[in-house]
């Protein structure tokens, strides 16, 4: 099967600071470094670097064509990235010494996606492929109502936050993922738990604790303890995990197992600093000693 991922594109600006600034605060950087990022390209590859086909929808400017290279080394499908007028989206991280992070991000190119666009690459999908969305694109609920209507499983990353976006999508989705603070807020909006939403399956990512996850099926509940490593910086590591998840359900491993391979991934890749530069592939993760 294959994952098709309506997802962001950026310029990953990574500012290594003593400390995350305060209000008002100016602050000198140690070291810049620029990556590949985006949670949609950052799932993308993690998607492909664990053994998928993933078909990347989306759009860069033309000051974005690296990125689309980029993608397209790292095994994604990029033949559904449109080129735009508008400017490439980006982000500013400042990472402090422990390895927190802060992010101001520029949306450009990925709010202008066109239903077309949307439309012609979907066509192309197969009942039973896995069609996953986040918060950083545009064309959010028309994507969920056609993956919905294709068969498509229908998943959903809830991040950046906004309850209303998750509200919007929330009739079409068969899989999300939320972490503890996002699954709170979304209770506080819907009034409904985790394990009550009307979502066959969902993650709740707990940070540092691990992971648990429903099936609102069976009203069965399940926790998978994180990996002990010693943090480098965090940035990307949910999406590592996220696209980990997902090819492990597109490759027909039971849930519990592809969590459990997710687990180690984003164990991996809170170890390295950037975001789709770093992220670990398949024999990474099978070689990772714990």
């Amino acid at each position: 099967m294959a994952i098709w991922n309506l997802g962001s594109i950026n310029a990953d600006m990574v500012y290594a600071v003593s400390h995350l600034p305060g209000p008002g605060e100016t602050l000198a950087a140690l070291e810049l470094s620029q990556f590949l990022g985006g949670k949609g390209a950052n799932m993308s590859v993690a998607g492909a670097r664990a053994g998928s086909h993933v078909h990347h929808i989306g759009a860069v400017g033309a000051d974005g064509q690296w990125a689309v290279e980029r993608l397209t080394e790292y095994g994604v499908d990029t033949r559904h990235i449109a080129e735009l007028s508008v400017p490439t989206g980006h982000a500013i991280i400042a990472v402090d010494a422990a390895g927190e992070n802060q992010i101001l991000l520029y949306p450009g190119a990925n709010q202008a996606i066109s239903t077309d666009q949307l439309g012609q690459a979907l066509s192309q999908a197969e009942t039973g492929d896995i069609l996953i969305l986040q918060n950083e694109t545009n064309c959010q609920v028309e994507a969920a109502k056609l993956g919905r209507e294709l068969g498509l499983k229908v998943c959903y990353a809830a991040a950046p936050f906004d309850a209303d976006a998750v509200k919007s999508v929330l009739p079409y989705l068969d899989f999300l993922i939320v972490n503890e603070v996002e699954a709170t807020q979304l209770e506080i909006a819907s009034g409904l738990p985790a394990a009550k939403l009307p979502v066959a399956q969902v993650i709740v990512t707990l940070g540092a604790e691990g992971a648990r996850f429903f099936d609102t099926n069976t009203d069965e509940a399940q926790d998978f303890p994180a990996f002990q490593v010693d943090v480098v910086d965090t940035t990307g590591a949910g999406d590592t995990f996220t696209g980990y998840v997902l090819a492990g359900m597109d490759r027909g491993m039971p849930m519990a197992q592809a969590i459990s391979q997710a687990m180690r991934a984003a164990a991996i890749m809170v170890t390295r600093r950037g975001t789709a530069d770093v992220i670990p592939d398949l024999k990474d993760v099978r070689e990772m000693k714990l």
